[in-house]
């Protein structure tokens, strides 16, 4: 059924082919189907002399299309999933997904503060990590690291010589812009000026940093969907209903870290 509007549009359209004489000349649709507003899937011939009905005819359908898309468009944007953690409860411990989505986000944090400093401190560098004898390691476990004055800072390998390749690599490959120079069993950092190449490196460095962070919350969130589909005894709509929930807790704590990211880069380039 047609909705009022469009009843009303075609009453006067039948009334203007009515003074037209259309019913003389049309060999393909009766009165009666005209009447109940079906014309408009049909084909039909007139003589040049009548009034054409097409034009009419579409704009009655796009007012009617565009009006529905329009309706679907303002239902999209009002769907939200709610969270029901005792539903989930009955098969994950929400309080376990929640700890491990926000350690990735922590640890997010940490990297920001440790590795995309505008200055290279002396606790960044102590974090570093430094690939030696097989094993991973902070540069602080290898080394004694201290400021000597405001544009230097110095690391004495006296106690791991043969760990000073790895530091050097260690410090080349830091993103933090810094040039060791090496001389017996001690590295002296020039501490770098901030230049405009050092500030966007800095902030492609965090942009690859959030990257591994949002992977890291879908590792978390993919472990528990996996385990909610091995749930035999559940419907498929509960089943459903709580992975839902499981993706949207996701995509709170990566929009976190989106916002975490878009701070620390304003902060990098010195844009607002």
């Amino acid at each position: 059924m047609f909705p009022m509007r469009s009843f009303f549009i075609t009453s006067k359209l039948i009334r203007h082919v009515n003074s037209c004489n259309f019913f003389n000349t049309c060999s393909v649709l009766s009165s009666n189907t005209i009447k109940d507003g079906l014309f408009l899937n049909f084909n039909i011939n007139w003589n040049t002399n009548t009034t054409s009905i097409k034009p009419l005819c579409s704009t009655l359908l796009s007012v009617r299309h565009y009006a529905k898309g329009k309706d679907k468009k303002k239902e999209k944007g009002k769907s939200k999933v709610q969270i029901n953690e005792s539903q989930i409860s009955q098969v994950v411990n929400v309080e376990t997904v929640r700890i491990q989505m926000q350690k990735t986000v922590d640890h997010l944090k940490d990297e920001f503060v440790k590795h995309l400093s505008l200055r290279s401190t002396t606790g960044a560098i102590e974090m570093l990590p430094v690939h030696f004898d097989g094993k991973d390691h902070t540069l602080q476990e290898l080394a004694q690291v201290v400021r000597k004055n405001p544009k230097t800072i110095v690391v004495n390998m006296s106690i791991f010589p043969q760990a000073i390749p790895s530091a050097l690599k260690s410090l080349e490959k830091s993103g933090m812009n810094l040039n060791p120079q090496q001389d017996g069993t001690t590295i002296y950092i020039p501490i770098p000026k901030v230049t405009k190449e050092h500030r966007e490196n800095l902030a492609k460095n965090a942009k690859q940093l959030f990257v591994k962070c949002k992977t890291g919350i879908r590792d978390v969130q993919m472990k528990y969907v996996k385990e909610i589909k091995r749930k035999e005894d559940m419907s498929q709509d509960t089943g459903r209903a709580i992975e839902t929930q499981i993706v949207t807790i996701a995509d709170s704590y990566i929009a976190q870290a989106e916002s975490i990211l878009e701070n620390k880069q304003k902060e990098l380039t010195g844009k607002d």
